[in-house]
């Protein structure tokens, strides 16, 4: 399975990547919210996209909205990993399209958790 990690901290993209190879996912990382959009436009459809919300360039609430403007990318599951804690946070990226939403810090329990809710990983 293939891991898209959407996050501007080399060190967020790094721990994630770790986390996701020992679930067993490739993993492929981008900076922002509009280069993750290139690579969807352009590689094969990742199964999930871990999405930080704060981002320069494209945020991921920016992203999420895209992403689920177009039909072609109903399938993806999108997570939400971000430092906004706020519920209003929380509501808007549920409104608008995220499957789960995780709140940094986080460990691998609560990532492998959120991978299972989502039929990702198995016991």
């Amino acid at each position: 399975m293939l891991a898209l990690v959407i996050d501007d901290s080399k060190t967020t993209r790094m721990i994630l990547r770790r986390m996701l190879k020992e679930l067993g996912f490739e993993v492929e990382e981008a900076e922002n919210g509009q280069e993750a959009l290139a690579q969807l436009e352009s590689s094969p459809l990742p199964n999930i996209a871990l999405v930080d919300w704060n981002m320069p360039i494209m945020d991921g609430y920016q992203f999420v909205k895209s992403v689920r403007s177009k039909a072609k990318f109903n399938k993806l599951l999108l997570m939400m990993v971000t430092t906004e804690t706020e519920l209003d946070r929380l509501t808007a990226a549920i409104e608008a399209g995220v499957d789960e939403y995780v709140m940094k810090p986080f460990t691998k329990e609560v990532i492998e958790e959120k991978f299972e809710i989502l039929g990702l990983v198995r016991d």
